[in-house]
């Protein structure tokens, strides 16, 4: 009788957390509703802002994030000038992937290249964030008269030895047991290290009181945002060998921008080291962390600007 109890008893508490996490994302969605147009491309449904008019750039977020960290303040300045697209990753913020789709960072690139095609644009200036820097350079190795420049800021330009502390909980090989822990324990495990990740992925800056809604994070408490951010990772490590290998071969213009505090990626291996990797690379170096677009707006503005020019 007591092993029925006790049986009964997980089985309400995981049925206690599927519902926390169905009302965290229908909470998350009510907050901060998709900001843009969708377009049907394959097995993908993307979600992407487009602004402005002019010489065209085209913003890719990193790790967990979405397009909002490209809203917040960088996307509105550049579109006085340019026409600016900042676009929600396959399976990130609003954009929607097949469950059987390839989610190699090659095959993310080959998406945002495919919107281009949708959109009737040759080409275009690449801005990458963090792990949207090494998807930028994919799709400059593997589509190289539609990227103009590369404006990669804190990008990850090499394969990690470990993932970091903030994003140690998403790595998670099994498909199966992600989709799991994404609707049960993620959300409240998020929750609960809420606190030390932003310190972890801001640090040495403040995240903004304003990052929850104006900046995108609330969406970190949909269940979709913890399994596709776990595929991702598993991606990283599957993906950049090769991507590293075609550095050599590259003759795209290349700009870093890398804070030298950065608390996620090592400033060293993936900002300095990249000049000797890829020829006309172009580092610059500030003081700060690894959400640059965000706690930098107009740093970032100068520096995209720079790149595109």
């Amino acid at each position: 009788m007591l092993v029925l109890w006790i049986l009964f008893l997980l089985f309400m508490s995981v049925i206690g957390l599927v519902f926390f996490a169905a009302f965290s994302n229908k909470k998350a969605e009510q907050l901060l509703p998709p900001a843009g147009t969708f377009a049907q491309l394959g097995s993908t449904r993307l979600h992407y802002v487009d602004q402005g008019q002019g010489p065209v750039i085209v913003m890719i977020h990193g790790l967990a994030g979405n397009l909002q960290n490209f809203t917040y303040g960088v996307a509105s300045p550049l579109a006085q000038t340019h026409r600016v697209i900042c676009v929600d990753r396959p399976g990130c913020g609003y954009s929607k992937r097949a469950s059987n789709a390839d989610a190699s960072l090659e095959a993310q690139a080959d998406t945002i290249v495919s919107l281009l095609d949708h959109l009737q644009i040759e080409s275009a200036v690449f801005v990458g964030h963090s792990l949207g820097g090494a998807i930028s350079l994919a799709a400059a190795q593997r589509h190289p008269e539609r990227v103009k420049s590369l404006a990669l800021i804190a990008p990850l330009t090499h394969l990690p030895d470990a993932p970091s502390p903030a994003f140690k909980a998403l790595d998670v090989p099994s498909p199966v047991l992600r989709s799991i822990l994404g609707w049960t324990l993620a959300i409240p495990g998020t929750l609960y290290r809420m606190s030390l990740s932003l310190k972890i992925i801001f640090g040495p800056e403040k995240a903004p009181a304003d990052f929850a809604i104006r900046g995108g994070g609330i969406l970190s408490l949909k269940p979709q945002t913890f399994i596709s951010a776990s595929s991702d990772l598993q991606n990283v490590s599957w993906s950049m060998p090769a991507i590293e290998e075609a550095y050599a071969n590259m003759k795209t213009p290349v700009y870093v921008l890398f804070a030298k505090e950065d608390r996620i990626l090592d400033c060293k291996q993936n900002g300095e080291d990249l000049t000797s990797r890829i020829p006309r690379t172009h580092l610059t170096l500030v003081s700060g962390g690894h959400m640059l677009p965000v706690t930098q707006v107009e740093r970032c503005v100068q520096f995209i600007q720079g790149a595109a020019g």
